[in-house]
C-alpha cells in the first residue's frame, strides 16, 4: 500500500515483503552491465528465487559477468538466459525480439532499464538522435515486439525506467531531433527521452489495462553508477543547475544532488516490477519507491494526449504500427 515505503528504503525491504511475487517469475532486464542499476536489480531480486532471469545487454561479457554473479548469489539455483540486445540500431532490437518470441516461457516482468544520460550529440545507427532514440524509440520498439509473448503471463508487467529528469523537456515534437545538432542541449534531449518513458507507460496502460497489463514508470533517485561516468559534475553541474533555475524548477536552488545507494535506488525498480497492488495505479510514476502524487508531475509527462501524440510519432519514426 502507498505510504509503506520512504527515500532510504533498501533492497533488501521491498524484496522481505514481496518476496513471493517474486518467486518462480520469469523476468526480463535491459542494461545489465556490472556496476549499472540493472545488475543491481537482478542480484537483488535473484534471492527470491524467479524461475529464470533473462539478461539483456549489447556487451555479451559484461552480461556474462553479471550472470555468473547470479550464479554466485544463488548458488546455481537461478536459471539466466543471456540476450544480446544493442539499442543504438532498430534492427538489432528487431533481431533480439525475434529471438525472445522463440522463447517457451511467457515473459511475466519486463524492466527497461538500459539507457545513456547527458550524452554529448551523437546518432543512432538509424538516424536519430542518440538519446531519443536509445532510451526511447529502441525500447519502445523492443516491447512492442515481445508483446504476446508478455501478454502470455498471468500478471504481465512492464517497468520503464524513467528518470526525475523528466523536468528538463517535454516532448519536442517538432524539433526531436534537435535539428541535427543545431539546438541540441544534452539535458533537454535527456528529459526529452525520461518524459518519453513516462508517456508510454501511460499508453500501454490505456492500451493494455483491460488484458490485464501493468505498465509504469519511476525514477530510482540520483545513484552513482556508470550511466553518468562521462560526466564531469565540476563542470556539468552548473550547465544543469543553471537550466533547472531557467525552467523554475525547484532542482535550481539545489548545491549538490541527494544521492541514493544502489540497494536503495533498485528498491523502486523492485515495488514497481512486482507489488500486486500497484494494478490500481496503472501508468503511473514511482519515485522512492511510492506511486508520486501527481500534482507533483510536470503536466507534459502525465497528459494522455502528449502520450497519444507520442505513440503516433513513434510509430511513424520506425515504420510501423502497433494498434491494441
Amino acid at each position: 500500500m502507498p505510504g509503506l515505503y520512504k527515500w532510504e528504503t533498501t533492497a533488501e525491504e521491498v524484496i522481505g515483503d514481496l518476496e513471493s511475487h517474486i518467486t518462480g517469475k520469469v523476468i526480463l532486464t535491459t542494461g545489465v552491465s556490472p556496476g549499472g542499476l540493472g545488475a543491481a536489480f537482478v542480484e537483488q531480486i535473484a534471492v527470491a528465487e524467479p524461475k529464470l532471469l533473462i539478461l539483456a545487454g549489447r556487451n555479451k561479457s559484461k552480461v556474462e559477468a553479471t550472470a555468473a554473479k547470479v550464479a554466485e548469489i544463488t548458488n546455481g539455483k537461478v536459471e539466466t538466459r543471456i540476450l544480446e540486445l544493442d539499442l543504438g540500431s532498430l534492427d538489432k532490437v528487431r533481431e533480439a525480439a525475434a529471438v525472445v518470441n522463440t522463447y517457451s516461457e511467457p515473459i511475466d516482468v519486463l524492466v527497461n532499464n538500459a539507457g545513456i544520460m547527458a550524452t554529448e550529440y551523437a546518432k543512432t545507427t538509424d538516424g536519430f538522435e542518440g538519446q531519443f532514440g536509445t532510451n526511447h524509440l529502441a525500447p519502445w520498439l523492443f516491447t512492442n515486439l515481445i508483446m504476446d509473448k508478455i501478454l502470455k503471463s498471468s500478471l504481465p508487467r512492464v517497468v520503464n525506467v524513467s528518470s526525475d529528469g523528466y523536468r528538463l523537456s517535454p516532448i519536442r515534437f517538432y524539433d526531436y531531433g534537435f535539428k541535427d545538432g543545431k539546438t541540441y542541449n544534452k539535458y533537454r534531449a535527456y528529459g526529452q527521452a525520461k518524459t518519453a518513458n513516462m508517456l508510454i507507460a501511460i499508453s500501454l496502460s490505456e492500451k493494455l489495462g483491460d488484458k490485464g497489463l501493468v505498465a509504469l514508470s519511476l525514477h530510482p533517485g540520483v545513484i552513482v553508477t556508470n550511466l553518468g561516468a562521462h560526466l564531469d559534475w565540476n563542470t556539468d553541474w552548473s550547465a544543469l543547475n543553471q537550466l533547472d533555475k531557467d525552467l523554475g524548477n525547484y532542482q535550481g536552488d539545489w548545491t549538490e544532488f541527494p544521492r541514493k545507494t544502489p540497494s536503495q535506488g533498485v528498491a523502486t525498480h523492485i515495488r514497481a516490477a512486482f507489488d500486486p497492488t500497484l494494478k490500481d495505479y496503472n501508468g503511473r510514476f514511482l519515485s522512492d519507491v511510492e506511486p508520486l502524487d501527481l500534482d507533483e508531475i510536470q503536466p507534459h509527462a502525465i497528459s494522455s494526449r502528449e502520450a497519444k501524440k507520442l505513440w503516433k510519432l513513434s510509430e511513424e519514426l520506425v515504420g510501423q504500427k502497433f494498434e491494441y
